[in-house]
């Protein structure tokens, strides 16, 4: 039976344990540059012990960031620092991976400690946003400008040629960001995309961006490393995108090439929603149980036991952790520690190692 601390091969990459570091916005780049704050915060959860660690959201264009303090992999100039940042991670003995992501109307934003409210398109800092359909996020949110042919055609372009850099920075995994009411979360909600073309109205048309930006990038990512995508499983709001057609799209992805579903929730709208402990892994469950396609659980996993029981149910095959990693940087060496699993320690750390 599986554990926590079992290996896991994907295609020809190998992960040491199945604690992934999830991809968490830090806000901290300027003109999408990575730099010494990302080296030091992923990096420090590399030494910690994590079998992966996926970047932040990357935007694949300046338009697709979410705030103007966004990570990016829009220009070559991008890849010295993001190439840096995966060696090191590899040194630790850990994978090292990035999400791709256009965040559509929810672009052109401060960062949160700032107000985290959208910048009008005319001020310093702001732009012009993009999304399926011409309807804002909010009721103080500029409206989007809905994509035509040739927008959409270069959302595509720009999710492949981010792919192409990703594995020249040496990336050995690559997510498609689709879920948290982003660009392509957007395409796949009937309460965001109102279109009458082939890109709106039933799930096959709503379906099919995300599956032409997956198809983009596998021209250029190499057939055996992996690749995820993340979805919202449901809107958790009536008239949106339900569980059922997340089960529909997971089965559609693994026909199609996809490795894993990555499966968190909302987003897109602003819902009630019943947070709690593992509140998202049921949804990993079902998407797994329903479909055979791998799945990573998601969502206030903050203990070793926790975590581990989700590996051995075979509710996931691997646990995405974000805030637990905030406040312990080392989470993976004490969740072994805690639930009595010997695993290497960094040499350098090996005399604090408990016994």
């Amino acid at each position: 039976m599986a554990n926590l601390f079992s290996p896991l091969k994907i295609k020809n990459i190998e992960f040491k344990n199945r604690i992934v570091v999830s991809p968490m916005c830090e806000y901290s780049s300027t003109d999408g540059f990575a730099n010494d704050w990302h080296l030091v915060h992923l990096g420090s959860m590399a030494v910690g012990g994590a079998g992966l660690i996926i970047t932040e959201a990357a935007a694949v264009s300046p338009e697709g960031r979410i705030t103007f303090a966004d990570l990016g992999i829009w220009k070559d100039e991008h890849l010295p620092k993001l190439k840096q940042l995966v060696d090191f991670i590899e040194q630790q003995g850990c994978v090292a991976g990035i999400q791709l992501a256009h965040a559509g109307r929810k672009a052109s934003h401060t960062e949160p400690w700032n107000g985290g409210k959208q910048i009008p398109s005319n001020e310093p800092n702001g732009w012009a946003t993009v999304a399926p359909s011409a309807i804002a996020f909010g009721h103080d949110a500029e409206a989007p400008v809905a994509l035509d042919e040739a927008g959409i055609a270069k959302v595509k372009a720009d999710f492949k040629v981010a792919a192409q850099r990703a594995l020249q920075a040496g990336f050995k995994v690559a997510e498609v960001h689709a879920a948290h009411g982003y660009l392509l979360h957007q395409f796949l909600s009937p309460l965001s995309n109102q279109r009458t073309d082939v890109y709106g109205g039933s799930f096959e048309n709503r379906i099919r961006l995300v599956l032409e930006v997956v198809e983009s990038i596998q021209e250029v990512w190499p057939q055996d490393y992996p690749l995820f995508v993340r979805i919202s499983a449901t809107d958790w709001t009536e008239g949106g995108w339900m569980p059922e057609e997340s089960v529909k799209l997971a089965g559609i992805l693994k026909e199609k090439g996809v490795d894993l579903i990555d499966c968190s929730t909302g987003g897109n709208v602003h819902a009630q929603i019943p947070v709690g402990p593992g509140y998202q892994v049921e949804f990993a469950e079902q998407i797994r149980k329903e479909t055979g396609l791998m799945t990573g659980a998601v969502g206030m996993i903050t203990t070793g036991q926790q975590a581990d029981e989700i590996i051995q149910s075979g509710q996931a095959d691997l646990v995405f952790i974000a805030r637990e990693f905030l406040r312990d940087l080392h989470f993976p060496l004490r969740a072994a520690h805690e639930l009595g699993y010997d695993i290497k320690w960094p040499v350098q750390y090996e005399r604090a190692k408990w016994h």
